[in-house]
């Protein structure tokens, strides 16, 4: 049985409203047409760890399409101990339609998410704490607790109601009032990628599950969700999960490590990985080329070259992009070429995706909210810096920020 868990955040408490506002508007009718998108392809698309989530470029069977229509069934659960103080529809405007939305602004309308809520509590038999809900909970099927056994009950529950294959991802949302709060505990998890080994009388399968518990403070705390639904997705951890006090590794530059507090789109890794860049907006840099110059548009903006990826080694790569302020990206203040390192054989949670900072131990530039960690805010390279890669001898120099706001670099690829 192949299925990862992941924990990350409670869920979040902003209304729909609130969140569609502080979302922004979606990008502009310049969107490239979803028709466009293209799985990674090509010597830039790294092989790398195919038994569960990773940074290898391509997704294996069993995990959710991300890109086309989406289909997402809700589910809403409570607990003798813990009954619901709120309508599942309150639950509901919790996460949509702001979810949905930032899905369909940071894919560039390539992903079309329709979430469809079962709108009632379903009650468990047992009380909250009987079913062993706890940090790294399992899915043991031989078990009488834990996630199997509450999911048994939820497909029991919704039996005749509603037909599993219909759906890509299932989200089950808790009532926020069971388990401990999100700044105390974090429960929040997917299993996604594989059999679960959990089926309807009818044979559909219980797969690509979202439980999202408790309620995330700041802003456009929805994002708890995009983060979870994004590992059915097939996209890892980037934050630390074996517990250690450490720096982040990618801080506020992708929701796969930061999802609370203020927005932050998705890097460009990522939406390749996704199926949200054509082809033609990837360049690749090859080992033993010769070196070349490239213009990015930023990925806050609609067309144009998106990445530059740079191979390392089998499974490594450097990788350039443009970020600049947008919609989605409302922290960035220091504008420029982000770089970061990918490796498709390092497993999730454990630093497969690590930002190359600019600034080194400069305590960043981004003051304005509490739930942003601050060092990795300047990171950005700017027009007249160069990175070079001592080990492989891939480069990377900014030669200018160009009047239409894109940006121009120099790539030297690796000698080997």
């Amino acid at each position: 049985m192949k299925h990862k868990i992941s924990a990350a955040l409670a869920a979040g408490a902003a209304s729909a409203a609130a969140a569609a506002l502080a979302l922004g508007a979606p990008p502009s009718a310049e969107a490239i047409p979803p028709a466009d998108a293209a799985p990674p392809s090509g010597p830039c698309a790294l092989r790398g760890i195919q038994d569960n989530v990773a940074e290898s470029a391509a997704t294996p069977a069993g995990y959710a399409p991300s890109h086309g229509t989406v289909r997402a069934l809700t589910l809403f659960i409570d607990f003798p101990d813990a009954p619901a103080t709120l309508t599942p529809s309150a639950r509901f405007a919790e996460f949509f339609p702001a979810a949905a939305d930032f899905f369909h602004a940071s894919s560039y309308h390539r992903l079309v998410y329709r979430a469809t809520p079962l709108l009632k509590w379903i009650r468990m038999s047992r009380p909250f704490a009987a079913y062993g809900i706890g940090r790294g909970a399992d899915f043991d099927p031989a078990s009488d607790t834990g996630y199997h056994a509450l999911s048994r009950e939820i497909v029991r529950a919704v039996e005749g109601s509603v037909d599993l294959r219909a759906y890509d991802v299932v989200n089950i949302l808790a009532t926020p009032n069971a388990g401990p709060p999100a700044d105390r505990t974090v429960l929040s998890v997917t299993f996604s990628g594989g059999d679960m080994g959990l089926r309807t009388a009818a044979g559909a399968p219980f797969r690509n599950a979202t439980f999202i518990w408790s309620r995330q403070a700041g802003k456009n705390a929805f994002r708890v969700l995009n983060h979870e639904n994004a590992h059915s997705f097939g996209l890892p951890d980037l934050y630390h999960t074996d517990g250690r006090s450490a720096a982040p590794l990618v801080g506020h530059w992708d929701p796969m490590d930061e999802d609370w507090g203020p927005s932050n789109d998705f890097l460009g890794w990522h939406k390749w990985k996704l199926g949200w860049l054509a082809a033609g907006q990837v360049h690749c840099a090859p080992p033993r080329g010769t070196p070349a110059e490239h213009t990015l548009t930023p990925i806050s903006t609609p067309g144009g070259t998106k990445i530059v990826v740079i191979p390392t080694g089998a499974h490594t790569a450097l990788v350039a992009e443009a970020r600049v302020r947008g919609p989605l990206d409302p922290t960035v203040c220091r504008p420029g070429i982000l770089l970061y390192r990918v490796a498709t054989d390092v497993p999730s949670g454990h630093g497969p995706l690590r930002i190359v900072d600019a600034t080194p131990h400069s305590g960043g530039c981004f003051t304005g909210d509490k739930y942003v960690d601050r060092e990795l805010t300047d990171a950005t390279f700017r027009p007249g810096a160069t990175y070079a890669d001592r080990r492989s001898g891939a480069a990377v120099t900014v030669l200018a920020e160009n009047r239409d706001g894109t940006y121009r670099i120099r790539v030297t690829p690796a000698r080997a």
